[in-house]
């Protein structure tokens, strides 16, 4: 396992995110054993005058010209906040487009190149956390590994729009490229043979606090009429409603609650209007517990698609490590490898329907619920990130390694 080595990180995700994420996750991991700078996911200028986000950019403000590292609640993880760059997405993909996005790449490696002089940064791995729209920014370096972490495929205009090129650039440069899905893994792969496939996972130490006694379920699913189906997370694009109309109203004697925030372009009318359908709103993610300890069967009722091939989602083996009975649609094949028979895979509606009535009576079996708390024990993000971090101490150069003396 990498031990002692300085990581430079380009995130994904804000530092401070409400929202659990894969890059934050795996960089406070990496920090346990080493040295990790986190360079924060950079603002926009049009984010620096957005009024919704002036307690974000004003928490930022006095390190975006500042040498000077962020501090944080684990002594090996530290975060680098570069200055804001210009708003280009909104520019056509051409000469154009990439002179600007030059332009905001230097801004980036010259603030990446104070905090190496400042903290006298040496001999260091630079990772892409899936920030593929900054793809050279290893280039402007000299790192002694170069990783790209591809986290989700490229679904959104705003992200496709430069993005395919980008991450293109980015998978090629890079010394190794690691996939949370196997069928990223079957596309990287054909560009640059270093791929590797490491699934996502769980904080199963949070989740699993549903099976505490002294944990009440949360007020507003402890007053739904029982049994209750429920779903924690996104309500957008990747739900099958075509899929969800039919199973709610074969099952009118049962509660449907979704907790969390919905998109509002992608939800059907009908959705809003159906009496055992009760849309929670969004909850923090310390109350997961509490929200899922709540559900007699938990879904994830995701489309099959193209882009759903791809998803490894977090709230499966969250599920499971509260003990719950998970119903999901047959979305990603992959996903039953690591999971054996304690999850249900369902192809149709029909399917669906006869799957509730199963975990209903499997329920409470303790069989059954140790079996699905043992799975999510074997799938923590503890192992995901041993992992990772094997992965990248096997790709550094002898000099770097001394594991290859």
């Amino acid at each position: 396992m990498l031990k002692g080595k300085n990581i430079i990180i380009l995130g994904s995700a804000k530092f401070d995110s409400p929202i659990e994420s894969t890059t934050i996750t795996i960089a406070r991991f990496l920090a346990a054993e080493n040295t990790v700078y986190y360079i924060d996911y950079p603002l926009t200028w049009k984010d620096y005058f957005d009024a919704g986000k002036k307690e974000e950019v004003n928490r930022r403000k006095p390190f975006f010209f500042s040498s000077a590292l962020m501090s944080s609640d684990l002594p090996g993880f530290h975060i680098g906040i570069v200055p804001p760059v210009a708003s280009i997405n909104i520019l056509p993909e051409g000469k154009l487009y990439r002179a600007a996005l030059r332009f905001n790449q230097q801004r980036i490696i010259g603030k990446i190149k104070k905090l190496i002089r400042r903290y006298s940064i040496t001999d260091y791995i630079f990772i892409n956390s899936f920030n593929f729209h900054y793809p050279d920014i290893a280039a402007g370096l000299r790192p002694s590994l170069t990783a790209y972490h591809c986290v989700d495929p490229l679904v959104v205009d705003y992200d496709k729009k430069h993005g395919v090129i980008s991450e293109k650039i980015l998978v090629s440069q890079s010394d190794l490229v690691v996939c949370t899905s196997r069928q990223l893994y079957e596309e990287k792969k054909l560009q640059n043979k270093d791929s590797y496939f490491i699934a996502n996972a769980a904080d199963v130490s949070h989740s699993s606090k549903a099976l505490n006694d002294d944990v009440k379920v949360y007020d507003a699913i402890a007053a739904l009429p029982s049994p209750v189906m429920g779903y924690f997370g996104n309500i957008e694009r990747r739900m099958d409603f075509d899929l969800l109309k039919q199973v709610v109203a074969e099952n009118k004697d049962k509660s449907f609650a979704f907790v969390g925030p919905y998109s509002k372009e992608f939800v059907p009318d009908w959705f809003f209007h159906t009496p055992n359908i009760h849309l929670i709103g969004k909850v923090p993610y310390q109350d997961m517990p509490a929200v899922v300890k709540g559900f007699d069967v938990a879904m994830i009722p995701f489309k099959k698609d193209e882009f759903s091939r791809t998803i490894f989602p977090l709230k499966l083996f969250e599920y499971l490590g509260a003990g719950k009975p998970v119903i999901a649609t047959d979305f990603n094949p992959d996903l039953q490898e690591f999971t054996e028979d304690a999850v249900f895979y369902c192809a149709s509606a029909d399917a669906f329907t006869a799957a509730i009535e199963k975990a209903l009576a499997e329920e409470n079996e303790v069989g059954k619920k140790q079996q699905r708390i043992h799975i999510a024990a074997q799938n923590t993000w503890d192992k995901r990130g041993q992992a990772f971090s094997e992965l990248l101490a096997s790709y550094l150069k002898p000099s770097s390694n001394p594991q290859h003396s």
